[in-house]
């Protein structure tokens, strides 16, 4: 039973700060003290962290309190870790939790432990380990790397995963969920909590937190009745742009954003991709100077120094705004911000909500986000993403499953600490979520793997990882071990370089492929900054300010999220309230209305009972435009598929372009749209045989094995500051994806690339969804005599591949004048 005095110590220490708990902490401080596992799930702001570091500290005075009476020695060491997926949150983390260690009276030290943290430092945890460590999911596998790991964690009784909606659906809760199969065994006593925002799938996340566990354990989903208000209001253009095109309007709204900013105390400007971050900064202080120094730019790739200079500054109110991006998305507690602005659709209703969030950051508090549209269109989505608010809609979070290049390397962790036997680790790696359907075939062939190669690698002996020694794997050669050790993880981007002044301060990272198409002397502008290229040296790019004009923004690679399966129900819900002309609740909507006039008048609005496609002829050729508002992931696979079904009615060539809301085929011989029709070209039958059959999947295959080789460790990517070049890694990547192809066809890791495409790149389950709903609905055909406002921004990325900004800018002015 729960010790009232315990509870109390807490009450009293809350009613000094002046603070009242709320029912979901008191009810996470009751489950946690009586045994339970679970998952808590509160709104940003809401006080989510004390509901778990309260009842870890609360466990360990209840135990102190018992051991009075016992002669026995009190042993601590590491006691809690509290897991966070970005280093930004684990200083918040830090503070809040040495808040509660002093205000409880509690000798425990309180410490971070991420890959900031220096080698002295974590020289000085693993002899003296703090008893609450804050840290990442990469550095709790480099502690199991370690020898004597059972050892150091010994005494550990509890491990929370903050943020876990954001871990899970990532490789990095794959890694989570491997770690914890192992601590369950070794620790006993060990409690295991998540901290979660709402997700649609809150069962599924519990399941992938607790694994197996779940059916053995007491455990509890404990979720807040603390609401969370959320105003959205869209800044309007000044009129409606009727043939509407994606990118270029969110900074034509700049004088209206400025004010804004302007009038609040701080503001967050959120962008969803870097390049965005680096373009507003830039556009912000060309139109109003006098915002230099107190506004600043945060996103992944500046220096940590810098980022937590911004952070500091943030919290100490001596900025007024920040633009960044998802780097300031997770629950950094930002008290000062009053206002956020939202740049472009956010693309998720899960995103938009944790946004908002980071205004009004208290219980209770109301929430302020302004939506800013790149395009007209797009306040469609605000409009979307309003209603989702109101009832409650957020997306499923999709587990990784059998990602067997992070269970490589996880093996390969524990081979280079104390090694280990494949029967127990067997029983506790198939108990986890992600690899319950492991089959006693697939796990001979992992352990085959890492020790000889396997079939196609097994007489090279750089492949021959690991040694078995008395029945234990164990990795034994020095080399290996520390080459391992550097490589664990499972973020892999594209290779970055350093960027550094000429006289050595470092300013951030940039991707190869970016630096790679300047010449010396050139300008471009980063971290707010316009730097000249001197040199690249040692694989750092050296710059130096100057006052000439930047001529290049840096872009970095997979920046457009496509569409959620969430926001495209609401999306075409809205899309059906404009057929019913029920305008009266959004002011987006009415706006609108000229649009969609032009659009119902050149061709048709569709309702939710039908499915728009339109085919007409231009200057460049033949052009079919589908409408299933289901997101550009889906769309680019469904248009392959299209292709490939119509080409076996007849010998034809397509150019295909796409967005979030429809695809076009286009062709210079007349399209037999029709009779493809007639013959059920959209049917979801046979979907996996066409899709293979429809695009480069060996291609896309082979490009996504890129990431796999560097997470299992068939490519090693490089010591610090001497990482290897992407180029090199992809060709060396490519070399084995075409061995295993060719000579090894039963490769798991080969197989995984494969599936990863169908499921992550051309959301094959999505499609097939798609499908099936569009063959409920009525078919409308329409021959517009011009392109119509729906049709007209995906004509317009077709151009994008082809044009630099400035002339594609020109090109669209000529196409809206033609087509008006």
């Amino acid at each position: 039973m729960t010790d009232p005095g315990n509870l109390t110590l807490a009450h009293n220490w809350f009613k000094q700060k002046g603070w009242k708990s709320f029912a979901f902490q008191e009810e996470a401080w009751e489950a946690y003290l009586r045994g339970y596992h679970g998952l808590v799930n509160a709104p940003t702001g809401s006080g989510k962290t004390y509901s778990l570091v309260i009842p870890i500290l609360l466990e360990y005075l209840r135990e102190r309190q018992s051991e009075v009476t016992s002669p026995r020695k009190r042993d601590l060491g590491l006691r809690a870790i509290w897991i966070t997926p970005i280093k930004a949150l684990a200083k918040e983390i830090g503070n809040s939790t040495q808040r509660a260690v002093d205000g409880l009276d509690i000798d425990w030290h309180v410490k971070l432990r991420t890959g900031d943290t220096s080698s002295a430092e974590r020289e000085k945890m693993k002899k003296n380990p703090p008893e609450f460590m804050i840290t990442t999911p990469e550095s709790l596998q480099l502690m199991l790397a370690q020898k004597g790991y059972e050892k150091f964690f010994k005494n550990l009784r509890t491990v929370v995963c903050d943020e876990w909606h954001e871990l899970m659906g990532s490789k990095r809760g794959v890694q989570m969920e491997l770690a914890l199969s192992r601590l369950k065994t070794i620790c006993p006593k060990l409690k295991v909590w998540g901290i979660s925002a709402t997700i649609g799938n809150m069962d599924e996340a519990l399941q992938a937190l607790l694994g197996s566990s779940l059916k053995k354990k007491k455990y509890k989903v404990i979720k807040s009745d603390i609401r969370k208000f959320i105003e959205v209001e869209s800044v309007l253009p000044d009129t409606v742009e009727k043939l509407p095109w994606a990118g270029h309007l969110g900074t034509n709204l700049i004088d209206k954003v400025i004010p804004i900013i302007q009038k609040s105390k701080s503001t967050l400007i959120f962008t969803n991709t870097r390049s965005f971050a680096e373009i507003w900064y830039q556009k912000l202080l060309d139109r109003s100077p006098d915002l230099a120094g107190i506004m600043a730019m945060h996103h992944g790739s500046i220096s940590r120094e810098l980022r937590d200079w911004v952070e500091d500054a943030l919290h100490n109110e001596q900025l007024r705004a920040v633009v960044c991006t998802s780097s300031l998305d997770l629950g950094v507690d930002f008290r000062p911000v009053e206002t956020i602005i939202q740049i472009g659709s956010p693309k998720g209703v899960a995103r938009f909500m944790q946004r908002a969030g980071r205004s009004g950051h208290q219980p209770g508090a109301l929430s302020k986000i302004y939506f800013v549209p790149t395009h007209s269109l797009e306040l469609i989505e605000a409009a979307a993403l309003r209603d989702a608010i109101a009832n409650g809609i957020v997306e499923d979070r999709v587990p990784y499953l059998r990602s067997f290049d992070v269970l490589i390397q996880y093996l390969v962790t524990l081979a280079v600490s104390d090694g280990f036997k494949p029967d127990e680790i067997f029983s506790e790696v198939k108990g986890t979520f992600c690899y319950s359907s492991i089959t006693q075939d697939e796990w001979s062939w992992l352990l085959n793997f890492i020790s000889t190669g396997g079939a196609a690698l097994t007489a090279y002996d750089e492949y021959r990882k690991v040694e078995i020694e008395e029945g234990f794997y164990k990795v034994t050669n020095r080399r290996i071990a520390m080459r391992h050790r550097l490589s664990i993880g499972t973020i892999v981007s594209d290779s970055s370089l350093q960027v550094k002044y000429v006289s050595g301060k470092y300013i951030g990272t940039i991707e190869e492929w970016f630096i790679a198409r300047l010449n010396p002397g050139d300008v471009f502008w980063f971290a707010g900054r316009n730097l000249e290229l001197v040199r690249i040296k040692d694989m750092v790019v050296q710059v130096r300010n100057t006052k000439k004009k930047a001529k290049a923004v840096p872009s970095w690679q997979g920046g457009r999220m496509p569409l959620s399966s969430q926001m495209s129900v609401v999306l075409r819900k809205k899309l059906h309230e404009i057929t019913l002309k029920n305008f009266d609740h959004d002011i987006e909507l009415r706006f609108l209305k000229p649009l969609m006039d032009l659009q119902k008048e050149r061709s048709h609005l569709p309702t939710k009972n039908e499915f728009l496609i339109e085919y007409f002829k231009s200057t460049e050729g033949y052009h079919v435009l589908m409408y299933p508002f289901e997101g550009r992931a889906v769309h680019e696979g469904m248009a392959a598929l299209l292709a490939h079904r119509i080409s076996k009615i007849t010998p034809i060539t397509f150019s295909i372009a796409m967005n979030d809301y429809g695809f076009e085929l286009l062709s210079d011989q007349e399209i037999p749209l029709y009779e493809a029709l007639e013959t059920d070209v959209l049917s979801a039958d046979n979907l996996w045989q066409d899709i293979q059959a429809s695009i480069n999947s060996v291609e896309m295959a082979r490009r996504r094995f890129r990431d796999i080789a560097a997470i299992s460790g068939l490519v090693f990517k490089g010591y610090p500051g001497h990482q290897v070049k992407d180029r090199h890694l992809q060709s060396s990547s490519q070399l084995f994806f075409d061995v295993f192809n060719d000579y090894e066809s039963h490769n798991l890791l080969l197989l995984q690339a494969y599936e990863e495409v169908m499921e992550f790149q051309l959301e094959e389950a999505r499609m097939r969804n798609a499908l099936l709903r569009i063959n409920k609905q009525k078919f409308i055909v329409t021959e517009p005599d011009k392109p119509t406002p729906f049709a007209f921004p995906i004509m317009v990325d077709r151009l994008r591949e082809k044009l630099s900004s400035e002339k594609l800018e020109d090109r669209v002015k000529r196409m809206q004048l033609q087509f008006d």
